[in-house]
């Protein structure tokens, strides 16, 4: 990867990280909808391809409202750690074809948890207005520190921490199975991150249903576009 552009990338990432704020600017019977967000990619003659979707549920039914997607090339390349740089142009076409507004957003990927804080559930939160929650199916060690496995029972939790700071949460959403990631995006904390995700479990997955059905979307979506 190009010097130059690592450094305007990061600069980027450290100004905006400045403004970061891991306290909730809501109350959460304020909360009515909820949208998960998440991409797909695939390639056609050496050029790259993504579609997002986006599905707003009801906090407290968990009805489908909405749903939406977006087909796009890509235009940046993958650089690990700058990855929201590749996603939330595609992410943001996908929003602007919602008729509702979602009070709170959640990724399938990180939001804090990210070595400069940077995930796209952070960064994508500045553009949204919104807070934000990440939800990653797996961790990506961040200057080699590993997580602690939660107790096998549901609700479970470690707190990852790195340098003294906690970063996300490795949370047990279901017994016997994998625990998942969460971590704030912007103007919630973490507390209430985790109470909004096992809100949203249910018993035929280990991810909150907000990000699941997106996820099933985009693979159904990438099916027929493909």
């Amino acid at each position: 990867m190009d010097n130059i552009l690592k450094n305007k990338l990061t600069a980027i990432q450290n100004k905006l990280r400045t403004k970061i704020l891991l306290e909730n600017g809501f109350e959460l019977k304020e909360i009515y909808l909820v949208a998960g967000v998440d991409l797909a990619y695939w390639s056609d003659n050496d050029v790259d391809y993504s579609v997002c979707c986006i599905q707003v549920l009801n906090y407290l039914t968990k009805e489908i409202i909405e749903q939406v997607d977006y087909v796009g090339k890509i235009e940046f390349p993958y650089i690990p750690g700058y990855l929201a740089f590749r996603e939330l142009p595609i992410i943001l076409e996908t929003v602007k074809k919602l008729k509702n507004s979602p009070d709170l957003y959640m990724f399938d990927g990180n939001g804090y948890l990210h070595g400069r804080h940077m995930g796209i559930a952070t960064h994508a939160s500045f553009d949204l207005g919104k807070p934000t929650i990440g939800v990653a199916k797996t961790y990506f060690k961040i200057d080699n520190v590993d997580y602690a496995m939660p107790e096998n029972k549901v609700g479970a939790y470690t707190d990852i921490v790195i340098d003294g700071e906690v970063y996300g949460r490795t949370l047990r959403t279901r017994e016997n199975v994998k625990p998942i990631f969460v971590s704030c995006g912007n103007w919630i904390d973490l507390d209430t991150a985790t109470k909004i995700t096992m809100h949203f479990i249910e018993k035929n997955s280990r991810l909150p249903i907000t990000t699941r059905y997106a996820d099933l979307a985009t693979q159904e979506a990438r099916r027929r576009f493909q």
